[in-house]
């Protein structure tokens, strides 16, 4: 589905809410050796620091188009395109970064900052679908230890490794990596609770199911932050895409839960549509019935 002509630019326009990096700021690895004495609660003060600040690879802000397809109530066919980070979200320059995880209050206040928003489940998988290059899950041993810098570290770089040996070019997209941060109405339930899904293995099964078996603050190694633009393209129109994932007619194009009722639990006022064709709020998509599930998050093998 090819955008329409006055937004072919909008990936660039869509990350004009994230400061340019500053010459003085820290590589991964120096940010690594910073924080490696701190708590857990400094530590994402720092991380919530540098990113605000514009401390994230370039890489990071060539968004991605996404495409995600639905049935039209006459029987066309209707397309959204997301746009969505290369990678996870990582500290440092192009050159030497952490990708980093983090609580989820972090996570919010950095998606809000940069006009972003988490992914759904069905989100990720489109992502895993489309990406140019899949990463086999490399989960290291459980205990205390998952939860430390020291691993934070230790898994970016098997990922690096691996990503050399698969010759992926920086700012490619990627995943497979990483379990992810995603929406789900679970939250709505399970208000302190972190929803994890994903770190799909190469042939698409992913190991984590849909999971909000932790709460808020719980982080591990193992984490990721996927950030998607506010802004989609509905069949080449701008729309916000916490419009759609709240319309019980929309939602189920970004969503197989149908409409997320936790959107404003995550979202300020949105931001506004960058200078371009004026929004549409589009057809209606046929409803499509979700599948539950309850599965907890998988142990990490020893």
């Amino acid at each position: 589905m090819a955008m329409s002509k006055e937004w072919v630019d909008i990936p660039a326009r869509l990350v004009k809410m994230i400061s340019i990096r500053p010459y003085f700021a820290m590589s991964g690895s120096e940010f690594a050796k910073s924080v490696s004495g701190m708590d857990k609660s400094e530590r994402e003060q720092a991380i919530l620091s540098q990113l605000t600040m514009g401390n994230l690879p370039d890489f990071l802000k060539k968004l991605k188009p996404v495409y995600l397809s639905g049935i039209l109530e006459d029987g066309k066919t209707i397309t959204a395109t997301i746009f969505v980070m290369p990678d996870y979200l990582a500290i440092g320059s192009d050159r030497d970064f952490l990708r980093i995880p983090m609580a989820l209050s972090t996570a919010k206040q950095i998606a809000n900052r940069f006009g972003f928003i988490l992914p759904t489940k069905k989100m990720v998988d489109a992502i895993f679908q489309q990406s140019a290059f899949h990463f086999t899950p490399k989960p290291m041993p459980a205990g205390p230890q998952m939860r430390s810098t020291a691993y934070y570290l230790e898994h970016n770089r098997k990922i690096n490794r691996q990503s050399l040996s698969l010759g992926c070019p920086l700012g490619a997209l990627v995943s497979g990596h990483k379990k992810d941060v995603v929406l789900t109405n679970r939250l709505a339930r399970d208000r302190d609770k972190i929803a994890i899904y994903g770190w799909h293995n190469p042939s698409g099964t992913p190991i984590q199911p849909l999971t909000t078996v932790h709460g808020a603050r719980y982080v591990d190694y193992s984490h990721g932050i996927r950030l998607v633009s506010r802004i989609a393209l509905l069949d080449g129109k701008p729309l916000p895409i916490d419009e759609i994932l709240q319309d019980p007619k929309l939602a189920n194009l970004l969503s197989d839960e149908g409409a997320i009722r936790v959107v404003r639990q995550f979202v300020t006022p949105r931001q506004q549509l960058p200078a371009g064709p004026a929004e549409t709020s589009g057809p209606a998509i046929v409803p499509i019935t979700p599948v539950a599930s309850d599965a907890r998050e998988m142990p990490h093998p020893q």
